[in-house]
């Protein structure tokens, strides 16, 4: 009997199977905000958005992060591992924005003293609720794979906070999620892009993320572009 195996679409990416072992990940150009009330589409974001996240997989990689990127598929896509995906996604914040400014009495921008790490339920229907590990637990997540994860973040956080400052970019928060593979190992997965970060820069403090897209700072490409000239080296 031949496996079936279905393409799973997102707001962002397709995750198309390549065979048992390998999804082929294509970025789209869509665009989406406030859980998808806000769309639009950008000719060039899903470029952008591989080739961002290629650079970091690659480079995370050689500083000792497990992730599931295998190689390059086409100008929007990559080869990725198959992986038991955890129902979670973990924050990590280093500056006060977004939705941490509404629930802390401290003002945007306020560099915090030590990283703080939040854990959501990935499901779109509830709005992506923060939950806390009792909830995790209930939904067949075990503390010790929550601590593995939030102790990959942290590690993560440590390696692209001095890697974005050389490039005169704060790392504001990102968001990351993780998978188990066949050997039960926890792996990064699905992208580090302007999609998932918030990158401010140094000087300026002006937006390069989907915030600019969110809250209609400007041109999304061309904030995307300007982080990715930053990442490449070029002028």
């Amino acid at each position: 009997m031949v496996k079936t195996m279905h393409v799973y679409e997102g707001k962002a990416k397709k995750m198309i199977p390549l065979d048992e072992r390998k999804f082929i990940m294509e970025f789209k150009d869509d665009a989406t905000a406030f859980n998808g009330e806000k769309k639009a589409q950008f000719k060039g974001k899903g470029w952008l958005n591989a080739q961002i996240s290629t650079m970091l997989f690659k480079m995370l990689e050689e500083k000792g992060i497990k992730t599931h990127f295998i190689g390059v598929a086409g100008d929007n896509k990559l080869i990725v591992e198959r992986l038991k995906m955890y129902p979670l996604e973990v924050v990590v914040r280093n500056v006060v924005a977004g939705s941490l400014k509404k629930r802390l009495p401290l003002t945007e921008g306020t560099e915090l003293p030590e990283p703080i790490v939040e854990l959501y339920y990935k499901e779109d229907a509830l709005g992506d609720p923060m939950i806390n590990y009792y909830h995790a637990k209930v939904l067949g997540v075990g503390e010790d794979e929550i601590k593995e994860m939030e102790h990959i973040a942290l590690r993560v956080n440590e390696i692209l906070r001095e890697y974005f400052k050389e490039k005169g970019i704060i790392l504001v928060d990102f968001k990351l999620e993780f998978g188990q593979n066949e050997k039960g190992e926890i792996v990064l997965a699905d992208e580090i892009s302007p999609d998932t970060c918030r990158f401010w820069d140094a000087k300026t403090k002006e937006s390069l993320d989907k915030d600019v897209f969110r809250f209609d700072k400007g041109d999304l490409i061309n904030a995307y572009e300007e982080l990715y000239r930053r990442l490449v080296g070029e002028a």
